[in-house]
């Protein structure tokens, strides 16, 4: 009997619950489960503003996603709202107000509120009821689809990092190496560049590489003054975010009026600061948030890093292209140079013995001349391959090379330069300063006359000082000779 008592009691509630509200539960529990199938965070935003007007009969909605460290927005999802009310909102500090609203937590945290308005007849307390239902669930669809979003953000910059290192190990230059971080970052971010800082002997720092969507000239080369609140921490090793790069007073470049949110992310490894990376967007972008900071930092560390070992990889194969150098340099000397001098002197001795014609005495002397010019050629050769390609010349004689070197460039071909005596000893410097600007004039004067195959170039010091003197094989032939 108590059953039966209990069962129609149960009977009667049913008939007392509204009819609207028997409606609705199949409307909220397809909204519940329509907010957790998507796991873009984007979507699942949107998609809880959509459910959440249907589901009690709304005409407009708005979830303004809020920051985490400061009352603003940084995102706001909306339906059947005009863009005019759009921008009122966004003014908002605290997000979209209206007639019922509820905020959405993501654990303990506000993630943002959700805000409903133009029902006709009003809102109810049965209103409020299932849009706290969605909101409860929307919270937990919102945890994993930040949790998706942020696995695959890290995904990312954990590939974007391991290219760069793949990339600067397998023998870029240095400015394609930092070109390659810039870049790599920029797209990585979504920035609107990605640039490279490096000190600068004044103790400032200079953008050296820019990569842009845009024409890049205007941020190469700029500069940021010694002293400058932002480079004390740079040089101390912390990284810089700036809200909005046109208004912080901290920026003082003078491209800073283009850009809004920024990364400084300075490039350490080993307590050896490399440069800084920094990683501007546009004005009115979005401003990074704690993940984005997270990641390119680390994602700097790890550049840096790539560039140390890069660095290091160019001067082991730098090393062991001085050593096969120094090596053929010996070789040359130890084995071509003493049998063309051996050569030299037997034919040399034979000539002195006599018995030869005058026709043959002279063939020998050409021969014997010959053999000393390829000498002094070879010696020459041996002393170029002891210099370090990279490195500007101390010496005399490197600086005779590197005047025929560059003009072989133009001319087409390298001319030939014997020395004779102890040229880098017995040169002074004003001697040396008179002789390569005699020297740079008469290689340009060969430049401008056409038919030139050929150039000699012989340099040397005796008794009576330096001298110069340079012949070619124009029509006529040409030589000039100092002082």
């Amino acid at each position: 009997m108590v059953l039966m008592a209990e069962d129609e009691e149960a009977e009667r509630e049913g008939e007392r619950e509204p009819e609207g509200e028997r409606a609705r539960l199949p409307m909220l529990l397809e909204a519940v489960l329509g907010v957790g199938t998507d796991l873009e965070l984007r979507a699942t935003l949107q998609h809880i503003v959509d459910s959440a007007t249907g589901l009690v009969g709304a005409r407009r909605g708005a979830l303004g996603v809020l920051d985490p460290e400061r009352p603003r927005l940084t995102g706001l999802f909306t339906t059947g709202m005009t863009e005019e009310e759009r921008a009122l909102v966004r003014r908002l500090p605290d997000g979209p107000h209206g007639e019922l609203g509820v905020p959405i937590r993501v654990h303990t945290q506000v993630f943002g509120h959700l805000h409903l308005s133009g029902k006709a007849g009003g809102f109810s307390g049965e209103d409020l009821a299932l849009l706290r239902v969605l909101a409860a669930q929307a919270g937990i669809a919102i945890g994993n689809a930040r949790l998706y979003e942020t696995a695959r953000q890290r995904e990312r910059w954990i590939e974007g990092a391991a290219a760069v290192t793949t990339a600067l190990l397998t023998g870029e230059s240095a400015e394609d190496a930092l070109m390659t971080v810039a870049e790599q970052a920029r797209i990585l971010a979504g920035a609107a560049a990605g640039v490279i800082l490096q000190p600068t002997p004044e103790g400032g720092m200079e953008i050296v590489t820019a990569s842009t969507t845009e024409d890049p000239g205007e941020l190469v080369g700029t500069t940021i003054r010694p002293g400058s609140a932002v480079l004390v921490q740079l040089l101390g090793g912390e990284p810089v975010f700036i809200e909005d790069s046109a208004t912080d007073p901290r920026m003082t470049t003078p491209v800073r009026s283009r850009f809004g949110p920024s990364m400084m992310l300075p490039l350490r490894s080993g307590g050896r600061l490399i440069g800084t990376l920094a990683l501007p967007r546009r004005q009115g972008d979005e401003p990074y948030s704690a993940v984005d900071r997270l990641l390119a930092s680390q994602f700097a560390s790890q550049a840096a890093l790539a560039l140390v070992l890069a660095d290091a990889r160019h001067d082991r194969e730098r090393l062991a292209v001085f050593e096969d150098r120094d090596r053929i340099a010996r070789d040359l000397h130890d084995l071509v140079v003493q049998r063309l001098f051996a050569t030299e002197m037997m034919l040399e001795s034979t000539r002195r013995r006599g018995g030869c014609s005058a026709a043959e005495d002279e063939l020998l002397g050409r021969a014997v001349d010959e053999l000393d010019s390829t000498i002094q050629e070879v010696r020459t050769a041996i002393f170029a391959l002891q210099q370090p390609p990279a490195d500007a010349p101390t010496t005399f004689r490197g600086r005779v090379l590197r005047e025929t070197g560059g003009a072989g460039v133009l001319l087409g071909f390298q001319p030939s330069v014997r020395f004779a005596g102890a040229v880098d000893t017995l040169v002074d410097e004003p001697a040396a300063r008179k002789l390569l600007a005699a020297l740079r004039g008469a290689l340009a004067a060969a430049h401008r006359r056409p038919g030139i195959g050929r150039i000699t170039v012989d340099v040397g010091v005796g008794d009576g000082g330096a001298w110069l003197r340079v012949e070619d094989d124009g029509t006529p032939p040409a030589t000039v000779t100092w002082p």
